[in-house]
């Protein structure tokens, strides 16, 4: 989501500098800093911002430096005739200080508001649309960057599960032992056969086969989704979330020191694709 575009457009008494900025948000935000004289476009421009930069908070800014002898104010002659008139009937100055003194007094100079020339507008669009065109390849660029990432995080992510199905038998016969021999510092008579029942029924209940299996086809719907032309920032969001639940279960669950290093690192990675994820649209 994270962009920059800039266009700079040269007119014989103008320069005119059109810069477009994104940086993440949930949503479409676009703030418009224009002159006045542009204001009329502003819906205009909102909505050709809205129709190529679908997320992202968007500051979108038109500069504009004279360069040439432009004026837009001029002596409002009537006005400095009239002081001047008046100054004289008080004042015994030269024609030159009488004209310095009124020139200072209110509306000596009227200032002509400067109208919106459509052909000078056209030109603008053009630019506007470079502009808009430079930051979504720049969004583009961070994207092949980000899938690059994304992936090595899941293939990450997938040779820690693997590590975790290879100690999860392991983790097993532990479980097993350390109750036997916590049974067996109690010197205390049990019943075998309940006993192997009641260890049935634990272990049971620390099973994570059906959270590796979830884990598994998360992981493989992201990649798929990853690959997909479509906007899916958010779909993302949503298959992080249920990778981050079945991490969290088998973590849970573990009991086993081992298995539980194992699942803080695929947090660890799962938190560095959450933070990324932020930048896709």
């Amino acid at each position: 989501m994270t962009g920059y575009g800039k266009s700079i457009l040269q007119l014989p008494t103008k320069k005119i500098t059109i810069e477009v900025k994104s940086l993440n948000s949930k949503n479409l935000d676009i703030n418009v800093r224009i002159p006045s004289y542009y204001k009329e476009k502003e819906l205009e421009i909102r909505k050709l911002l809205a129709s190529n930069l679908t997320r992202g908070k968007v500051d979108f800014s038109i500069y504009v430096d004279n360069t040439g002898e432009e004026l837009t104010s001029q002596i409002n002659e009537v006005a400095v005739k009239q002081y001047i008139s008046k100054l004289k009937q008080i004042s015994h100055g030269s024609d030159l200080e009488m004209l310095q003194m009124a020139m200072r007094l209110p509306e000596a100079l009227k200032t002509e508001r400067e109208e919106l020339d459509e052909t000078e507008w056209s030109e603008i669009v053009k630019h506007i649309n470079k502009a808009v065109s430079n930051i979504v390849t720049y969004r583009v660029d961070e994207g092949k960057a980000l899938i690059k990432d994304f992936n090595l995080r899941i293939e990450n992510i997938q040779t820690l599960l693997k590590e975790v199905i290879k100690v999860d038998e392991e983790r097993m016969v532990h479980v097993k032992q350390r109750l036997r021999k916590a049974l067996e510092e109690l010197e205390v008579k049990v019943d075998e056969n309940r006993f192997e029942q009641e260890l049935i029924y634990y272990l049971e209940k620390l099973d994570i086969n059906e959270e590796k299996v979830r884990l598994e086809n998360h992981l493989k719907y992201f990649i798929e989704e990853l690959a997909t032309p479509e906007s899916n920032g958010k779909k993302l969001g949503f298959i992080t979330q249920e990778i981050g639940r079945e991490i969290n279960t088998m973590g849970s669950k573990s009991n086993f020191a081992p298995m539980q290093k194992l699942v803080v690192q695929m947090k660890d990675e799962l938190e560095k694709i959450k933070e990324q994820n932020l930048n896709v649209l």
